[in-house]
């Protein structure tokens, strides 16, 4: 239990070594806590300042994760050491090459557990995952909606498919004059060809959202309807127009990419569509640690970019979906959007556990945050895993957090 309290003081930076703290996104999720105490072997207490219903699924999250003290105050850290409570344990690791688990014999359901370890193989090239797979060498990998054709013809293999909690979307710098205008803003989303950006850049495989996407189950809601998701190009002319723009007077935006190939082929489509609409977008590809950077200052002129196109997850509740993106001065709320009735809506989300309740208080959160269009929400795309056909019993986890314990080979 002493390792559970030290996890939480940990992420709150209130011990000695390895916090995390107010640097990482750990702390955001649990800023309401004011303490946590072992009351026996197996019963801890949290106090929390205020209400929070989405207390217990961020425990179940990754977020939640327990660690090792011992480790942590010998490495500092466990960039490089192992210092878990799950199934397997870090056995052999080659920098960019492989990293092997092995089963933890101390596991507290170690019996449930079939496989005696897993090796993983860096291999960045598809098509050599593809390969590697059909000729036997790895029994399971990632790939992408382009790829999972070819693998569906394959007689020896499993594809394994789920919708994530990802999303690509549009993000506005709102220190940028011409998209203080809503009327610009609500043009580019009618302007948008969600559909054709679905095909070209997710391969068909990925469906239109909000910023509470498809993953999340009955919260999120569906946009196939909604009148901004409708690709309307006369309409979105009309607005620009009555923002003063037309094919004399077109409008210039600065666009920063990057990052991830979703979202550098998203900005190429965009660039196309947009410019039927009198807006002309001058696309940046940047490295990963720029991109990063920029991120943080896309509410200020600092940032040198009009437009972000990212790639955010929901997490695991639409109080993260919501708050921890649009509400006001929220952590990763880098585009600057502010809304009192949104704030309002969170914070009565946030303090009820009736789930009808909740339901109703995102949904409308959700619909003011699509009618203002400072992040327009594109698409959520599939993932897929692609199996051996003797794998069993693995199966995905739309946040992301697949676990292996309950995956065996049935050769």
């Amino acid at each position: 239990m002493g390792d559970l309290v030290y996890t939480f003081d940990r992420i709150l930076g209130k011990t000695e070594a390895g916090d995390i703290g107010a640097l990482g996104s750990k702390a955001s999720y649990y800023g309401g806590v004011t303490a946590v105490e072992a009351l026996d072997t197996y019963t801890v207490q949290f106090t929390l300042a205020e209400p929070n219903a989405a207390f217990l699924s961020t425990l179940t999250s990754n977020y939640g994760a327990i660690v090792d003290k011992d480790v942590i105050e010998e490495n500092g850290d466990l960039m490089r050491a192992d210092g878990g409570t799950g199934p397997f344990t870090l056995g052999e690791w080659l920098p960019d090459n492989y990293v092997t688990i092995t089963k933890f014999s101390d596991y507290w359901d170690a019996d449930r557990v079939q496989l005696d370890g897993i090796t993983y193989f860096l291999i960045g090239d598809e098509a050599a995952r593809l390969a590697a797979l059909r000729t036997g060498e790895i029994d399971f990998a990632s790939l992408s909606a382009t790829n999972i054709a070819a693998a569906e013809k394959e007689a020896n293999l499993n594809v394994i498919s789920y919708q994530t909690n990802d999303y690509i979307a549009l993000g506005c710098n709102l220190s940028t004059p011409a998209l203080q205008d809503i009327n610009v803003r609500q043009a580019m989303s009618y302007a948008m060809d969600r559909d054709a950006i679905i095909n070209v850049v997710f391969g068909g495989q990925a469906v239109p959202c909000s910023m509470v996407p498809p993953g999340l189950g009955h919260w999120s809601l569906d946009v196939s309807d909604m009148e901004l998701y409708q690709t309307n190009v006369e309409k979105a002319k009309e607005l620009m127009e009555a923002a003063g723009y037309n094919d004399g007077n077109r409008l210039t935006l600065k666009v920063a990419a990057g990052l991830m190939d979703s979202i550098r082929q998203a900005a190429v489509v965009l660039q196309q569509q947009l410019a039927e609409i009198y807006i002309d977008l001058e696309i940046t590809n940047l490295e990963s640690g720029e991109y990063v950077d920029i991120w943080g200052k896309m509410s200020t002129p600092e940032a040198g970019f009009d437009l972000m196109i990212v790639n955010d997850g929901a997490g695991t509740d639409p109080n993260r979906s919501i708050s921890f993106f649009f509400g006001t001065g929220a952590s990763a709320n880098v585009f600057g959007f502010s809304n009192e009735r949104v704030d309002g809506l969170c914070a009565q989300g946030i303090a009820t556990t009736d789930e009808s309740k909740r339901e109703e208080i995102y949904n409308e959160a959700q619909l003011i945050c699509i009618e203002d269009c400072t992040k327009i929400c594109i698409a959520s795309p599939m993932k897929y895993f692609v199996t051996a056909s003797y794998v069993e019993g693995f199966a995905p986890s739309s946040a992301d957090a697949s676990n292996f314990r309950d995956t065996y080979l049935a050769q």
